[in-house]
């Protein structure tokens, strides 16, 4: 009966917790930069819009003008965990890098009204600032008939939408030579900024045809200024916003207190929709430019009827939406009151029912009881008789654990000052003999038995690392090193290391995936080695002539499972739980060390998995878990990172990098060759000073290079599949790959054979047996020879037919003419050069690296600066109009990056 109540408890949380009102799915952060009356309307038009999602929760936020509390808010909404935000920058160059902030924190951000200093946005919603500034200049332009004075009163100084109005403004009036612009104001947005500085210029200018404000309100404060002085009546005032609304531009444009005014819509009901489809990853645009239009006495009524239809239909869905919520609310309201009424109900009627059964059990318990205390005392006695005799038998137990504890700690501190002994020898054994593999005139016998000695070697090292690596376990000094793996390629890759083992044995071996997914993780490579060639080498060994192993890689909800089985074994229950301990031998085993597995649960528990072992009369299965890591994800600015995690994802059967060198911008090697020992000695030359990559044939060696373009290749000639002229000659006659030196090894002196490789494109031809000193001489020319020629294009000349692959010269001559015929569009990026030039991102960004020494983005940046350069120098184009000339969305963002490239801004350029 006890298990009865929190049954009911839980059940009455249920329902009450189940009536509570549904969490927004989304939830969208608006940061006005002001509390105007255009901000109002933006805003109600947004809450309007998104009414329309039940799912939508919109949270408005304004900075008054306060850039400082505008980057406040912004912040508040990152730390509260927003879906999507919504900024209108009050000055752009110190709002850029807190929205540069939620960006790269992968919050998409729509900018509205107002730009930034930055690419770093989602989508762009707002007038076209720039053009609403040229029409203004050509609508004054027109009223004056092309002659007269202008004062211009600006926005906030700093903000992108005052600068961009200037601009075009500046460009639209530019083209007529007897309009005048007296001076140029900031207004900041407000109206009594605005009057006072149109009070200051009724001083300094007696006479002025037109006052041209960057909004309404500021129009109307300058006007206000001229009534007092009486000069209202002698000048005409423009203005910006067309809103309609007492003392708003449509209503002044009505009282004649404007002449004209130019709409500049709101546009909220088109940020929420892009906010949905960003949100939902439909397709969206990512630069929305609204239309203007001018408002004067000709269509003002007009305009002012519309708007009053408008508002009264807004007034309407407002009225039946808090209509609509307070019905929503009072449901709600007696949807609690029901299933309050209901639980507690539920629950009497649950507590009467245990009183009832307790009350019956109260007395069956009290009789039990009474038997039960009898035997209890005659059990106390008993106890307190063994007690005495149980205290000495664990004080003679604690002390033969401590004996055996010092007694295992000598024994390890032996052996692994015995296995560092062991290793030097070791490797004065194992370097000679692969000094003597690699000469291809040792054979028959001789070469038998030095293979033999080579595996009997790498035994040894095997027992004597493995007491290491225990040692370092036990001593709390083994380190992890996580990076990108691929669990299902490389499982794949060393099965083919047992092949031989188990075809002698006769054993069925079956390697099986369940799952989707792509099984890549971060863990550490080499303990996930050891993990599995022990847990394999196990099954091996205690599998019969004719057995079966079978292994399964699962995709579970939170982890990767690994489960290994091998028939023909049993352990019972006892010696599975202490199997994974140190030095423990299971009945009837093999010979063996008896820590194999003990690094196998340490290696496993250090990277956050779990191992265990099971038995019946089938086999024996041991099965390990290793938990899903997000993979760190490589910026194309680092080219050396980029391609390290692309070597952990290796597809091919005997792909290899060997350890690295201290330096991760080593060159990249790959070393083509079907002779295992061959590429093993020529990867041993190498690992000091470059990062070495492998393959076993031609095939497998094109796809590697045409995967990460290394920077030489060194291939046999003599090879099945394909043989090295032929692999030459395709890696010279693709793209991707033709710029990579190419050596070819072989065994054969003919002159003839040497004719087919340079005919194919080969750089260099070394003959077997060669000299070390020889190989990595002329590898050290090559990548020299490819770092001069690398210059060429970095200085930005293209080298004489000839000098260059004719392939590597065309395709950076190409990219240059791509790039200065769509230099204007400030969307084109890598994705879309990549395709014009028919490659993928990657393979592009690696080729331009290779040749150029930059990635597409920096070349594509520089190749606009100096194209603006040029302009600054040779065309009367302002420096906005250069900036949009050469592809930069934002003249501001241009000025900084200019002033990066030539240490100078473009206004200096041009002076001097």
């Amino acid at each position: 009966m006890k298990r009865l109540i929190p049954f009911l408890i839980f059940f009455l949380c249920f329902l009450l917790f189940s009536c509570g009102q549904e969490r927004p799915r989304y939830v969208i952060g608006v940061s006005q930069c002001s509390d105007d009356e255009w901000r109002h309307q933006q805003n109600a038009e947004i809450v309007r819009e998104a009414g329309f999602y039940k799912d939508l929760k919109v949270v408005i936020r304004t900075a008054k003008d306060d850039s400082k509390r505008q980057a406040e808010d912004i912040r508040r909404f990152i730390h509260d965990g927003i879906d999507l935000l919504v900024v209108s920058p009050n000055e752009a160059e110190p709002i850029t890098p807190v929205v540069e902030e939620a960006y790269d924190r992968g919050i998409p951000v729509i900018v509205v009204d107002r730009k930034i200093l930055s690419d770093k946005y989602t989508a762009y919603i707002g007038a076209d600032n720039y053009g609403i500034g040229y029409s203004i200049g050509n609508y004054i332009a027109n009223i004056l008939s092309g002659k007269g004075s202008v004062i211009e009163i600006t926005g906030l100084s700093g903000s992108t939408p005052a600068i961009d109005r200037h601009a075009g403004f500046m460009k639209a009036i530019s083209a007529y030579p007897e309009i005048r612009l007296l001076a140029v104001a900031d207004g900041g947005w407000l109206r009594d900024k605005a009057e006072m500085k149109m009070d200051s210029l009724l001083d300094d200018y007696p006479q002025f045809d037109v006052l041209y404000a960057h909004n309404d309100r500021m129009a109307d404060g300058a006007y206000a200024a001229a009534l007092s002085r009486g000069r209202e009546k002698n000048i005409r005032f423009i203005g910006t916003d067309a809103l309609s609304g007492e003392s708003y531009g449509l209503e002044s444009v009505l009282a004649g207190r404007l002449s004209a005014t130019f709409i500049y819509p709101t546009g909220g009901d088109e940020v929420v929709e892009t906010a949905i489809k960003i949100l939902t990853n439909r397709p969206f645009e990512r630069e929305t430019n609204m239309n203007t239009s001018v408002v004067d006495s000709t269509n003002a009524p007009i305009m002012q009827l519309q708007t009053a239809h408008i508002t009264a239909l807004d007034e309407k869905i407002e009225t039946l939406s808090g209509r609509i919520n307070h019905y929503l609310e009072q449901y709600a309201t007696q949807q609690i009151i029901l299933s309050v009424s209901l639980a507690g109900l539920l629950l009497l009627i649950g507590l009467l029912l245990v009183v009832y059964l307790s009350l019956r059990a109260k007395s069956r318990l009290n009789r039990e009881l009474s038997r039960q205390k009898r035997m209890l005392e005659e059990q106390t006695r008993t106890l307190e008789a063994q007690k005495g005799t149980l205290q000495q038998q664990k004080d003679q137990l604690e002390q033969l654990s401590h004996e055996l504890e010092t007694a295992t700690h000598a024994k390890l501190v032996f052996f692994t000052n015995v296995s560092h002994d062991f290793r030097t020898p070791l490797t004065l054994i194992a370097d000679p003999v692969e000094q003597l593999l690699g000469d291809a005139s040792i054979k028959g016998q001789p070469r038998r038995m030095l293979e033999l000695v080579r595996k009997n070697v790498g035994v040894l090292l095997n027992l004597v690392n493995q007491i290491l690596d225990f040692r370092k376990v036990e001593n709390g000094r083994m380190d992890l090193h996580l990076a990108p793996f691929d669990l299902r390629k490389n499982f794949l890759l060393w099965n083919e290391a047992f092949r031989i083992t188990l075809h002698k044995k006769h054993i069925h071996f079956s390697f099986q995936v369940v799952g989707d997914d792509d099984f890549c993780t971060m863990a550490d490579a080499g303990k996930m080695e050891r993990i599995y060639f022990n847990l394999l080498s196990n099954a091996v060994k205690y599998t019969p002539e004719k057995g079966e192993i079978t292994i399964h890689l699962t995709d579970k909800e939170d982890c990767y499972e690994l489960s290994v089985f091998n028939s023909g074994s049993y352990i019972s229950p006892e010696e599975a739980e202490a199997i994974f301990e140190r030095f423990y031998q299971a009945e009837g085993s093999l010979a063996g060390t008896g820590i194999g597995l003990a690094l196998v649960h340490a290696f496993v528990e250090m990277q956050g998995g779990h191992v265990m072992a099971n038995s019946d009369e089938r086999g024996t299965t041991f099965v390990a878990t290793f938990p899903k890591r997000s993979l760190l994800v490589s910026t194309e600015d680092e080219a050396h990172e980029l391609v390290s995690a692309s070597f952990t994802d290796m597809d091919t059967d005997d792909d290899d990098l060997q350890e690295e060198p201290a330096n991760p911008d080593a060159p990249v090697i790959l070393v083509i060759d079907d002779n295992a020992d061959i590429r093993n000695y020529v990867s041993s030359l190498l690992a000091k000073d470059y990062r070495v990559l492998t393959a076993s044939d031609g095939e497998t060696g094109l796809r590697q290079a045409q995967r990460f373009v290394p920077d030489v290749v060194i291939c046999d000639v003599m090879m099945p599949k394909m043989d090295g002229i032929e692999c030459c000659r395709r890696l010279k006659a693709e793209v991707t790959t033709c710029h990579i030196p190419v050596i070819l090894l072989t065994a054969c002196s003919l002159d003839e054979q040497r004719i087919q490789g340079y005919d194919g494109g080969a750089d260099s031809y070394i003959s077997k047996p060669f000299n070390s000193q020889l190989l990595l001489s002329r590898i050290r020319n090559l990548l020299d020879n490819r770092c001069r020629m690398k210059q060429f294009f970095t200085d930005g000349q293209l080298p004489e037919r000839g000098d260059v692959n004719d392939m590597d010269r065309d395709f950076v001559s190409r990219f240059k003419a791509l790039v200065e015929e769509r230099m204007k569009d400030s969307s084109l990026n890598v994705e879309e050069l990549g395709h014009e030039m028919g490659m993928s991102r990657v393979q592009l960004y690696r080729k331009l690296k290779s040749l150029t020494n930059f990635s597409p983005n920096e070349l594509l940046r520089r190749l606009r600066l100096r194209k603006a350069s040029s302009l600054l120098l040779t065309t009367e184009m302002s420096v906005s109009e250069v900036a949009y000339e050469v592809g930069f969305s934002s003249p501001s963002y241009f000025t900084k990056c200019y002033k990066e490239e030539f240490g100078e801004n473009p206004t200096g350029k041009r002076k001097k």
